[in-house]
C-alpha cells in the first residue's frame, strides 16, 4: 500500500554510503555518469566537482513518516519520477532529468530539454539518446498510441483523459512479461504485491486491455501458496518473496475480486475456458479465506494494507475478504460449481454479519477494539468492492473529515501508534473518489479525484505521496495510485463499475 511497506519505505542505513537523493524536488541540472554519456545521475555538480547531496524522505511502514533527512545511497537508486519502457524492460527517470523533459504524447519516449529524444530501444535494457524523429523511437511511439487506442481512455474532460492516458501507460510499463506488476520502479518497490496487482488487473479489464488484465491474474495463480494464500510480495521473476515478512490475508479477497472484475469485462466467447484455468486459484483462495473466519465471523488479526499487524481484526482485511468471498461465490455459479458457491456464500454471510456486529457500531474504524482510530480502508466497504452497508455514507464522511490534511489530501489513518506526519498518501485519498463514485456522490468523487490528479509531477506521473507544501513526493509512478485513479474515472462515466452481488 501507501503507507509503510517495510522495505519499500525502509530507512536506508548509513552503511550504504555516498549519494543522497531527493524525492520532493523535481528540477535540478543533470549530472552524467562518467563514461556513460546517455546515463544520468540524480544530482547536480558540487562546487568541488563532485556530486552534491539531496534530501530524501525516508520512512518505515508502521513507524509513520520520518522527518526529511539525508539517506546515503550507492547500491540503492533514487526514487523515480518517470519511466522509459519498451514493454519488456523499463528504466527509471530520475527527478533531476524529469524536471526539464517531457514525454512525447502517448508514449514513454522522453523529449529532453535539448530537443533530443531519450528512449529504451526494443529488446534493450539501457536507454539511448537519439535525434528527434529517430525511426525506431517513432515506431515505438506509434505502437504505444495504438495500444491506447485499442482500449478505452476514460475521463470526462481533456485533463482527466490525459491523466488516465499517462496512468495506463505507467501501469503498462510496470507490468512484466510474466504478469508480475512492479509497485514502482525504485529500490524497495520493484516487487509484486497481490493487492496492487489486483487493482491493476481490474483497471486494465475496465479499459479494454484484456490481455494485460488476464496476464496479471495468471501470475497471481502461479505464485499462490499451496495453502491458498499469498506472500506479502514476490520478486518480479516469480521466484518467491524477497524477505520473511508476514503474509497479508487481504490478498485472498483482492485476487478473487479482481478475477470477478476481469470476468465481467472479458469476451464472452472465451471467458468460460479462461476462467476454468483460474478456477483452482479461486477455490484455494476462497476456501482459505472461509477457513480463516473465527466464531464471530471475522478474520484473525493480520497485517493490513498498512503492512502492520493489529491485535484484533481490522477493516483493511475484513472488507476485502468479504468482496472476495462474494466474488468467488458468483464465479462458482458461473463455472457451474453450486457446492462451492453455496459454501462461499455462507462464509460471506457470516463475515458480513460479523462486520455489522463489530465494525458498524464504531463507524467502520480500523479495528474492532476501537483503539486504532479511523482508516481510509472504510472505502473498501463501498462499491466496486462491496454493496454499501448500513451507515456507510456517514462513516465515509466522518473518516474523510478526520483524515484530511491541510494540503488537501488524506493520511492513511489516525491511529495514535502510527504517526504519518504531514504527508498525504495518494492511494488513501483516491479510495474516497472511488467510494463516492460508487455510492452516488459524483461531485465529491470528482473533487477528490481532481486533487489527486493535480498532484502529478512534471512528467504527468502520479506520485505515492504529497508533502505538506503540496508537492509530489516519493516514487512516481505508483501502480496502485494509477489503477485506483483509472477505476474512479471509469466509475464516474456511464453505468460505472460493477460490484460482486451480496451472497
Amino acid at each position: 500500500m501507501p503507507g509503510v511497506r517495510t522495505g519499500r519505505w525502509a530507512v536506508v542505513t548509513a552503511a550504504l554510503a555516498s549519494v543522497a537523493v531527493p524525492v520532493c524536488t523535481s528540477g535540478q541540472p543533470i549530472a552524467r555518469h562518467p563514461g556513460h554519456p546517455t546515463r544520468y545521475a540524480v544530482g547536480h555538480p558540487a562546487r568541488d566537482g563532485g556530486q552534491a547531496s539531496f534530501a530524501v524522505l525516508t520512512s518505515h511502514r508502521g513507524r509513520g513518516t520520518a522527518e526529511p533527512g539525508h539517506a546515503r545511497l550507492t547500491a540503492l537508486e533514487a526514487p523515480t519520477a518517470g519511466l522509459l519502457s519498451n514493454t519488456t524492460a523499463a528504466e527509471g527517470v530520475p527527478p533531476a532529468l524529469a524536471a526539464d523533459a517531457r514525454y512525447v504524447r502517448g508514449s514513454h519516449v522522453l523529449r529532453l530539454a535539448s530537443g533530443r529524444w531519450m528512449y529504451l530501444p526494443d529488446a534493450r535494457t539501457a536507454a539511448a539518446v537519439v535525434a528527434p524523429g529517430h525511426p525506431p523511437a517513432q515506431r515505438q511511439i506509434e505502437a504505444s498510441r495504438a495500444w491506447l487506442a485499442s482500449g478505452r481512455v476514460p475521463g470526462a474532460t481533456p485533463a482527466r483523459r490525459e491523466a488516465a492516458e499517462r496512468a495506463l501507460l505507467a501501469m503498462r510499463a510496470l507490468i512484466r512479461p510474466n504478469g508480475a506488476v512492479a509497485a514502482g520502479w525504485s529500490h524497495g518497490w520493484k516487487y509484486s504485491w497481490p493487492r496492487d496487482s489486483s487493482f491493476a488487473s481490474a483497471a486494465f479489464a475496465h479499459t479494454g486491455h484484456d490481455a494485460e488484465a488476464y496476464r496479471i491474474l495468471r501470475y497471481s495463480a502461479a505464485t499462490q501458496r499451496a495453502d491458498g494464500g499469498w506472500e506479502a510480495r514476490t520478486k518480479l521473476d516469480g521466484s518467491g518473496p524477497p524477505d520473511a515478512r508476514a503474509r497479508q490475508l487481504d490478498a485472498n479477497g483482492w485476487v478473487p475480486w479482481a478475477t470477478w472484475q476481469w470476468y465481467r469485462t472479458a469476451p464472452v466467447a472465451t471467458r468460460g475456458a479462461r476462467l476454468a484455468a483460474l478456477y483452482p486459484m479461486i477455490r484455494k483462495a476462497a476456501d482459505h479465506a472461509a477457513g480463516s473466519l473465527r466464531a464471530d465471523g471475522l478474520p484473525p488479526a493480520s497485517p493490513d494494507y498498512w503492512e502492520l499487524t493489529t491485535a484484533t481484526a481490522n477493516i483493511g482485511t475484513a472488507a476485502p475478504l468479504l468482496a472476495g468471498l462474494n466474488a468467488s461465490a458468483d464465479l462458482a455459479r458461473e463455472a457451474n460449481r453450486p457446492e462451492d458457491a453455496a459454501r462461499w456464500a455462507r462464509a460471506a454471510r457470516r463475515l458480513s454479519a460479523g462486520i455489522s456486529a463489530r465494525f458498524l457500531p464504531l463507524g467502520y474504524q480500523r479495528t474492532v477494539d476501537g483503539r486504532h482510530g479511523h482508516d481510509s480502508a472504510v472505502a473498501f466497504m463501498a462499491p466496486p468492492f462491496n454493496e454499501a452497508p448500513a451507515a456507510l455514507a456517514g462513516a465515509l464522511a466522518t473518516t474523510y473529515r478526520e483524515l484530511l490534511l491541510p494540503n488537501g489530501g488524506l493520511t492513511p489513518g489516525n491511529d495514535p501508534g502510527a504517526r504519518w506526519g504531514a504527508y498525504a498518501w495518494t492511494p488513501s485519498t483516491a479510495f474516497f473518489a472511488l467510494a463516492w463514485a460508487g455510492t452516488g456522490r459524483p461531485e465529491e468523487a470528482g473533487r477528490v479525484l481532481d486533487w489527486v490528479l493535480s498532484k502529478r509531477n512534471a512528467l504527468g506521473e502520479l506520485p505515492e505521496k504529497v508533502d505538506g507544501k503540496g508537492r509530489p513526493c516519493s516514487v512516481a509512478p505508483l501502480a496502485w495510485t494509477g489503477s485506483i485513479a483509472v477505476l474512479a474515472l471509469v466509475a464516474l462515466e456511464g453505468p460505472g463499475l460493477p460490484t460482486p452481488p451480496r451472497a
